[in-house]
């Protein structure tokens, strides 16, 4: 029960945080839309952002809380302290001089990123310019994840699961300066929102520096030190955050080939946005909270311990996840025509946003159990297996991307949308190869209430993708914009709340959860 406390509070900021960040995207959307400024802003924020997702959503987590947890227990929180100094010394001093170059050389740098835009020379130098503002963005997450990461190891994960509404908060309230002044699908408001990125990152920074210095660590980054303790973060490290920033990876990757359609990016933008809610919710949580607790019980040689906390965090990534990715993929196109239809947002952009949608909801499930599974290699310091997958993940992604992206454009069809289905079969294939692993090595040994409870959810789930299905037919009229925000908001929260009703009732008179659990996680949570 502390752990599915634990998950519940990562999990609820978290999505408190991403509330935010859909009323974030829907002022982008209003203000955007999917036009030449939208492209430019979305390339120069997702590689920040990258580093964001890589790093404050658990990938550092997987090399530097085992190391720093094994510090504080075997030579106390002093021996600890002076760990995490070195690390953020190095961390720091290494970036600086990385984000400088980056700087400097993002004329050149973009043709990487976006080569697409080369041809539109304002969108290529717009791009490069808001990328240059928005950079020091990853500086600031990186060693948000390290502080983050020093709190998840003393169990203490509500402010660093917090940290990130920070960033929405100010993104919105950027956004809305922007409308007010006229800004409107104009440069001028890609600038504000890059500003806005960059003070958002220190920001956090600030926030996380003084919630680990009330926690009793003070740091002092001073001239960085080669040690042995770095030289071993740096050796799980690079592996830990290629496995399990991987999904990041293949999203970079569809927006470098996406560059090559216009409006691509957008689209695949507020698409990736909305399946990243569960993701967020239920994969990050699940992740952050789940290596600290597997590391602690590895530690104390209770296997036993280890077995439960496994079987029980796929048992409730599932429960989460699987409805979820099912609503997305029946409801893509009233979820997305509620939600970012209006203002420079258009009618005909809802249908290709929608179709990507559909295709990431069906790799939803296999997304949050790459971040269920990894961490049960990271806790016993092997960051290089889950790396190989990766690397398989990679692999196929790429060449699935690129065929698929150039064979749909020549059948007519919308060719970014085989980039999201692209994404979704490495990410599956990623998954089985992670649970493949774990069982014939006897560290994953799923109990007879996993496999029931899996069982039922997904009946659970097929149940509510008919009544969703049935009431998609009844609710459509009301999903047009005409009717007001009122009527449409009416619409679809009527069309969600009846697939948790559905879903809730079966999950229950089956026996997955039982009512007594409920309570007990909201009365002491």
């Amino acid at each position: 029960m502390k752990l599915y406390r634990a998950f519940a509070t990562v999990g609820g900021l978290t999505m408190v945080s991403r509330v935010l960040g859909f009323f974030r995207d829907i002022l982008i959307a209003a203000a955007l839309g999917s036009g030449a400024v939208a492209d430019a802003f979305f390339v120069a924020f997702r590689f920040p952002n990258l580093f964001r997702r890589l790093f404050a959503e658990g990938a550092f987590n997987a090399a530097f809380v085992p190391l720093y947890g094994k510090r504080a227990s075997e030579d106390g929180q002093e021996s600890a302290r002076i760990f995490a100094q070195e690390v953020g010394s190095v961390l720091l001093w290494t970036l600086i001089v990385f984000s400088a170059l980056a700087i400097l050389a993002m004329p050149w740098l973009m043709f990487l990123l976006a080569p697409g835009f080369y041809d539109d020379k304002s969108k290529y130098d717009l791009a490069v310019s808001l990328t240059q503002i928005a950079f020091p963005y990853l500086l600031c997450m990186s060693l948000v994840a390290m502080l983050s990461g020093i709190l998840n190891a003393m169990q203490r994960f509500w402010l660093a699961a917090a940290a990130p509404i920070i960033l929405n908060l100010v993104l919105i309230t950027t956004i809305l300066l922007a409308i007010n002044l006229g800004f409107s699908r104009l440069p001028e408001a890609g600038y504000l929102l890059a500003i806005g990125v960059s003070i958002a990152g220190f920001a956090q920074l600030a926030a996380l520096w003084f919630g680990v210095k009330n926690a009793g660590i003070k740091l002092n980054l001073g001239w960085p030190r080669y040690t042995d303790s770095v030289r071993r973060l740096v050796q799980l490290g690079i592996p830990g955050v290629i496995s399990g920033g991987i999904t990041q990876i293949n999203i970079v990757i569809g927006t470098i080939i996406a560059s090559m359609q216009a409006s691509a990016v957008s689209y695949l933008y507020y698409a990736d946005r909305m399946y990243q809610l569960p993701l967020g919710i239920v994969g990050v949580a699940v992740g952050v909270v789940l290596l600290p607790d597997l590391v602690r019980n590895l530690r104390a040689g209770d296997k036993v311990a280890v077995m439960a906390s496994q079987n029980r965090s796929v048992e409730f990534a599932l429960l989460l996840t699987l409805p979820a990715a099912v609503a997305l993929y029946l409801a893509a196109q009233p979820i997305i025509r509620v939600l970012f239809e209006r203002g420079a947002f258009a009618s005909v952009d809802t249908p290709p946003a929608a179709a990507a949608l559909s295709a990431f909801a069906v790799g939803l499930p296999a997304f949050v159990l790459i971040k269920v599974l990894q961490p049960a290699f990271f806790a016993r310091e092997d960051t290089k297996t889950p790396m190989y997958f990766a690397g398989i993940n990679l692999m196929i992604n790429v060449v699935l991307s690129l065929g698929l992206f150039f064979l749909f454009r020549a059948w007519g069809w919308m060719p970014h949308v085989g980039i999201a289905i692209a994404t979704s079969v490495a990410g599956w294939c990623n998954a089985l190869l992670l649970w493949r692993t774990l069982r014939s090595t006897n560290e994953l040994s799923p109990d007879a209430d996993l496999w029931r409870n899996m069982a039922l959810i997904g009946l659970a789930s097929v149940i509510m993708g008919l009544v969703i299905w049935w009431l998609m037919m009844l609710l459509d009229p009301y999903f047009a914009p005409a009717n007001g925000l009122l009527v449409q908001f009416g619409a679809i929260s009527a069309l969600v709340g009846a697939g948790l009703a559905v879903f809730g009732a079966v999950v229950i008179a089956t026996g997955v959860v039982a009512p007594s659990q409920i309570k007990a996680i909201i009365r002491r949570g």
